[in-house]
């Protein structure tokens, strides 16, 4: 019987979703805006939800590779310089005065710098990143696991999400956005990466923080992250689909 962590089944599934995008890469914007293509991509997205979670166990990890397996350099695309001057401000000063604010439904909002995050308790993981572009990389990220914070903020029973906000207006558009449910959220290789291969995270990757939800294809893993926020639907966020992508047809549910 194939394990939950089997790369055999986890390239199978990160082809499945790669395939469901796929007509999103051709630039069939208008399809991807349909009425029918939408729910068709929902559908898809739901069954492919179901299934993983079918098959693998809460704590199922992905894969983790070895030092040698490490890409000599991380492949950065999307964003790789946001031009918003609050941010660039925050860079020029080394991220000195960046504080990352968790609110919404938790029970104490609090904010963190970069230096009390690298403080607390952090993980370490070489990690291969599916790009929906067809693209994979590994590195090996370092930060801080995202349950843990939410442990400190206090979670209320209402929250349903955990949005992250970013610094980047992708190609000069909409803000930047992304979200998980709690399941993932909360899962042991879900971070908030403030390092890359041994060193801080480079500005092209996300600095100061991004995140790393490793079970995710990689339009998931937002980079630049300001904000945190615990929220019970996406009504109030972008065109109300949980993410900047989502809000432009690709599906939520990015599991592989």
């Amino acid at each position: 019987m194939t394990s939950p962590t089997d790369p055999a089944r986890r390239r199978f599934l990160a082809r499945a979703a790669l395939a469901g995008s796929a007509l999103l890469l051709t630039g069939c914007d208008r399809l991807s805006r349909s009425d029918t293509m939408r729910q068709l991509s929902d559908a898809t997205g739901s069954l492919t939800q179901r299934a993983q979670r079918l098959l693998a166990s809460r704590e199922a990890l992905a894969r983790e590779y070895s030092p040698a397996d490490i890409a000599p350099t991380f492949r950065a695309n999307g964003t790789t310089n946001p031009r918003d001057e609050a941010y660039r401000r925050l860079a020029a000063n080394g991220f000195r005065d960046w504080r990352l604010a968790i609110g919404g439904l938790v029970d104490t909002p609090q904010t963190f710098s970069l230096d009390d995050l690298k403080a607390m308790p952090s993980r370490t993981q070489i990690t291969r990143h599916d790009c929906v572009e067809g693209w994979s990389c590994i590195g090996q990220w370092t930060g801080v696991v995202l349950g843990d914070l939410l442990e400190r903020v206090g979670v209320r029973d209402e929250a349903r999400f955990v949005v992250f906000h970013c610094a980047d207006r992708y190609r000069g558009g909409d803000p930047y956005y992304e979200s998980l449910d709690m399941r993932e959220a909360y899962h042991p290789q879900t971070l908030l990466a403030y390092g890359l291969n041994g060193a801080d995270l480079p500005i092209a990757n996300g600095a100061p923080l991004r995140l790393r939800a490793e079970r995710q294809l990689g339009y998931k893993m937002a980079k630049y992250v300001m904000r945190v926020e615990l929220v019970e639907g996406f009504a109030h966020l972008g065109r109300g689909r949980g993410g900047y992508w989502e809000d432009r047809g690709y599906q939520w549910w990015a599991g592989i």
